[in-house]
């Protein structure tokens, strides 16, 4: 099984630079899609579905904002919109696929773009916490894949010291994070690739892309137990239809 996560920053701006193309060519099972911004009526849908992709969409109920969707080569047992908890899901922040071996969940943590939004981030990260411990009991074989908006560790972002305050970055949520990760789940990336300067967001600003001046925010993480089903795991940073680039995971079962 291949999965792909990438946050498109608006899908729609995306077809415009060639995003069905490249999915023709990278040809995952199942694509992850992250910040839609759009309704299935908005895009010519069918452009996918030629390629042999089910579609399912959950996009926020702000228009141009937010959204997730998974595109499956394989239809899902079972999809699951939203998690619940109406502050999120009215963002359309979750959508899940159960298929025969795993659960794959898109998911768009929220960014800290200012005092009230950080506030909201810390609180979503307590209840995704809360909502993934109470889910992994009722299905274990989960894979969680998005753009998380926070960088792990000191190796995942291109300059620690002078973000060590930005959001995204800071103490409280890269705690959050090694313990979401701790309490069963394995960074699929890192679990094949230790090096530095591997990112998958880059601000549009000062030519950050073409320094690769970035940061990793977009994972593909996975219960512990699937382990032995990981065959690789790469960044694909050729990608250029967003500010973020895709990142793949295979899974053998």
């Amino acid at each position: 099984m291949k999965i792909i996560t990438y946050n498109v920053n608006g899908i729609r701006a995306a077809m415009g630079h060639g995003l069905v193309e490249w999915l023709k060519s990278a040809n995952p099972d199942v694509l992850c899609l992250q910040e839609i911004k759009a309704t299935p009526e908005q895009v010519n849908a069918k452009e996918f579905e030629d390629l042999g992709y089910h579609l399912n969409w959950y996009p926020a109920q702000k228009k141009g904002y937010s959204g997730v969707a998974i595109f499956s080569k394989l239809k899902p047992k079972n999809v699951e919109f939203g998690c619940g908890m109406e502050a999120y899901d009215l963002e359309g922040r979750i959508i899940r696929a159960d298929f025969e071996h795993c659960s794959v969940m898109s998911v768009y943590h929220p960014s800290g773009s200012n005092e009230d939004r950080q506030g909201f981030k810390m609180q979503w990260l307590s209840d995704f916490q809360n909502y993934i411990n109470d889910l992994k009991t009722k299905i274990p074989n989960l894979i969680l894949c998005g753009d998380y908006n926070i960088c792990h560790k000191a190796i995942d972002i291109h300059n620690p010291k002078a973000n060590a305050n930005t959001s995204g970055f800071l103490p409280e949520e890269r705690e959050w994070m090694e313990q979401f990760i701790q309490s069963g789940f394995t960074d699929s990336f890192r679990h094949f690739n230790q090096e530095p300067h591997q990112y998958s967001w880059w601000s549009y600003r000062a030519g950050s892309r073409s320094k690769n001046l970035g940061w990793r925010i977009d994972y593909n993480l996975t219960a512990n137990h699937l382990d032995k089903h990981l065959k690789r795991s790469v960044i694909l940073p050729d990608a250029v239809h967003s500010d973020h680039c895709p990142v793949l995971l295979e899974l053998q079962f």
